[in-house]
C-alpha cells in the first residue's frame, strides 16, 4: 500500500523535493528512481526530451542528473566546517615510488602562499591575482619527477575532533602536463553519499608547479594547487561542498 501512495504523491514533486525523498529509505529511494517520474521532470524543464528515442545517458533519471544545475540565486547555508576544523594527507608517487608525503592544516592551505620566495614567485604569482580560491601549497624544499613518469596522487581530508575522513583524489594518473604555463593538471570526480543523489559530476582539479631543469625532461615541483572551480569559486562554498563529501 505504501509504494501505491508513493507513485501518486512522487510526480506532483519537484525535482528536489523528488532528490530529497531518495535520502528518506531505499524502499522510497527505489519508486523515486522510477524513470517515470524523471521523464516527466525533464520533459517539463526540456520539452524536447519528449522527442528523444535514444540518448547516451540511458535513463531519463541519469538525463536529469547529469544536467541539473543548482540556481546561482539560491543562498548557501553558512559551512559548519572551518579549515581550522580539517587537515589534508596529501600522497604522491612517482612510478610507484613515493616522492611527496605530508600531513597539511587547513588553515595553512587556507591561506595560501602569501609570501613566495624568489624560486616559487614566477609561477605561483598568478594564484595571487587570479579569481577564484584556490588552495595552494609551496612545496620546500621541491622534489623532481622526470616528465615521462607516471605520476600518481591522493588526497584524504580529515576532521581533527573525530576520526573521520572522505577521499578527494585516489591514488589516480596525472592527466595532462602544460609545459608552457608550468603546469600538470589532474581531475578527478568528487564522491557523495546517497543523501545527495544529484550531486554528482562535480570535479576537483589537483595541480603542480613546476620549474624545468632546462633541457625539459625534468620538472621540479614548487608548488601544489587544489581548487573546486566548476562549482565553488570561493572559501565559504570550498566547505560548504566538502561538508557533503563520504565522510566515514
Amino acid at each position: 500500500m505504501a509504494w501505491e501512495i508513493l507513485n501518486l504523491v512522487f510526480p506532483l514533486l519537484e525535482d528536489v523535493d523528488l532528490a530529497s525523498c531518495m535520502a528518506v529509505s531505499r524502499e522510497w529511494r527505489d519508486v523515486a528512481r522510477d524513470d517515470y517520474f524523471w521523464k516527466c521532470l525533464c520533459i517539463k524543464r526540456w520539452p524536447s526530451t519528449y522527442k528523444m528515442s535514444n540518448f547516451p545517458t540511458g535513463t531519463y533519471y541519469k538525463l536529469y542528473r547529469n544536467s541539473y544545475q543548482c540556481p546561482n540565486s539560491r543562498r548557501l547555508l553558512s559551512p559548519r566546517l572551518s579549515f581550522d576544523d580539517l587537515e589534508f594527507f596529501i600522497d604522491i608517487w612517482s612510478e610507484g615510488n613515493l616522492v611527496f608525503s605530508k600531513v597539511v592544516p587547513g588553515k595553512v592551505l587556507q591561506d595560501g602562499v602569501k609570501n613566495p620566495t624568489p624560486r616559487t614567485i614566477n609561477v605561483l604569482s598568478y594564484l595571487l591575482e587570479g579569481p577564484g580560491f584556490k588552495m595552494t601549497l609551496a612545496v620546500e624544499p621541491g622534489f623532481s619527477i622526470p616528465m615521462c613518469d607516471t605520476i600518481g596522487v591522493s588526497v584524504i581530508v580529515g576532521y581533527k575532533d573525530s576520526s573521520k575522513v572522505a577521499q578527494i583524489v585516489n591514488k589516480s594518473i596525472f592527466d595532462y602536463v602544460d609545459q608552457t604555463s608550468c603546469r600538470a593538471f589532474y581531475f578527478d570526480y568528487l564522491n557523495f553519499p546517497h543523501l545527495y543523489p544529484l550531486a554528482s559530476g562535480i570535479r576537483v582539479c589537483i595541480s603542480f608547479l613546476f620549474l624545468g631543469n632546462g633541457n625539459g625532461d625534468v620538472a621540479e615541483v614548487s608548488g601544489i594547487v587544489m581548487d573546486f572551480s566548476d562549482v565553488a569559486n570561493t572559501k565559504e562554498e570550498v566547505l560548504c561542498l566538502l561538508e557533503r563529501l563520504d565522510w566515514k
